[in-house]
């Protein structure tokens, strides 16, 4: 496997950009403000460079440092899921969560797999029934986030394996993330140019959400797919919760997606690759499935819940905005893709409930359900980089050419 470092002014630049734009949305961390660093050992050339961020901006830094084998701040090695029993699978320290998520303002998260196989072999089962019992984390965060007292953000620093599975070498995989992100700039046109993207991004989602959207009708050589948006729902992008992010996307009802859909790109998902997925929905929930490779991984994955088997998430990338255009084997920058046609990409599991377009403070339990928000332990996203027409069914009964040939095409 090769190996390849950026020089020091990209990673400063790259950590500056989390801490000083992708946190509180687009605005950077206030002095005083807690941030938890999450990373394992593959991104430890930039930690002192966040750190630094950090601390020149007047925040505090609490880090969460991982073994290689880990990407998250859980126990989840392949040893555990070989031993765990049934109470361990279900242990959740739910004091110890609470109390780190009421102390941080704000979280950068650094994916880096050391192992698309890492689980191969592991029953899938108990896969499931972890990210089950870890569901309150992400309800925690979720809560604190509404409430407008908590930000993160997330991206991957790059590994051997995540380059050698998209069949690069390191530095072409940093060259992919470097030309994304305009890390290649000087720290402060750095940032300005991520914020030109976000304003477009930004003019593009209000002008979707003035049109108000029944439905949209999702087609091509590999797809037939209606999607209802959903009562009081609203279009998000460029939010800085993911960097890089070019999509514009929302959480529509989630008994409202009818139709079928194949998947052209894999799915890396906790230490394993599903390939030629392919999902058919009848009234929001998958009624049919398949896949090319690791079935049975895609059919744990649908069976961790009830909301596990229904859409949290529709997304659509304008090639336009991102210059992404190889694809990286990894979630994050493959729905970003850019390329020739953009990505439609669909998420099973959890809706985002901050496109709510009301008082996030009227989201009740029950009025989420009500609004057919979809909840489920998971948010898994796949993806899809062929072409595809996007017609917009208004609820005044008109119909519109929203996206096609990736690119939006209302303004």
């Amino acid at each position: 496997m090769s190996t390849y470092t950026p020089n020091q002014q990209i990673l400063s630049n790259f950590a500056n950009l989390l801490v000083n734009f992708a946190l509180n949305s687009g605005e950077g961390i206030k002095k005083g403000d807690v941030v938890n660093v999450l990373m394992n050992e593959h991104a430890k050339p930039i930690l002192f460079h966040v750190q630094k961020a950090i601390l020149e901006s007047g925040g505090h830094m609490l880090l969460t440092y991982l073994p290689a084998e880990l990407e998250r701040d859980r126990d989840e090695t392949r040893l555990f899921f070989e031993i765990a029993n049934e109470e361990q699978l279900n242990f959740f320290p739910e004091n110890y969560i609470q109390a780190k998520i009421n102390l941080i303002d704000h979280l950068i998260f650094f994916y880096s797999t050391n192992d698309h196989h890492y689980y191969d072999g592991i029953d899938q089962t108990k896969l499931a029934i972890r990210s089950k019992a870890w569901k309150p984390y992400t309800d925690f965060r979720d809560d604190k986030e509404l409430d407008g007292k908590f930000t993160w953000t997330l991206t991957d620093y790059p590994t051997p394996a995540m380059a050698e599975a998209a069949n690069m070498s390191l530095q072409e995989y940093w060259e992919q993330i470097i030309k994304a992100c305009h890390l290649d700039l000087d720290k402060d046109e750095c940032i300005e140019k991520n914020k030109e993207s976000l304003n477009q991004i930004t003019l593009l989602k209000d002008k979707i959400n003035s049109l108000n959207i029944d439905t949209i009708h999702i087609t091509g050589t590999d797809m037939d797919l209606t999607v209802k948006i959903g009562e009081s729902r609203r279009w998000l992008g460029g939010t800085g919760r993911n960097i890089p992010s070019f999509e514009i996307f929302t959480s529509p009802d989630n008994q409202g997606v009818d139709g079928w859909i194949k998947f052209n790109q894999p799915l890396y998902r906790l230490g394993q690759i599903i390939n030629g997925i392919e999902l058919h929905f009848e009234k929001g929930k998958v009624v049919r499935y398949s896949a090319k490779e690791n079935e049975e991984a895609l059919c744990s994955m649908l069976e961790t819940d009830e909301g596990a088997s229904r859409v949290g998430e529709i997304s659509l990338t304008d090639k336009r905005f991102s210059r992404i255009d190889r694809i990286m084997a990894t979630t994050l920058y493959d729905e970003n893709f850019g390329g020739e046609f953009g990505n439609t990409h669909l998420a099973i599991g959890k809706s985002y409930k901050d496109t709510y377009s009301g008082d996030f403070a009227d989201l009740t339990e029950e009025k989420s359900e009500e609004l057919r928000f979809n909840q489920s332990a998971i948010h898994v996203d796949i993806m899809s980089t062929t072409n595809r027409k996007v017609t917009a069914i208004l609820k005044n009964g008109e119909e519109i050419l929203l996206y096609e040939d990736g690119e939006f095409k209302i303004l």
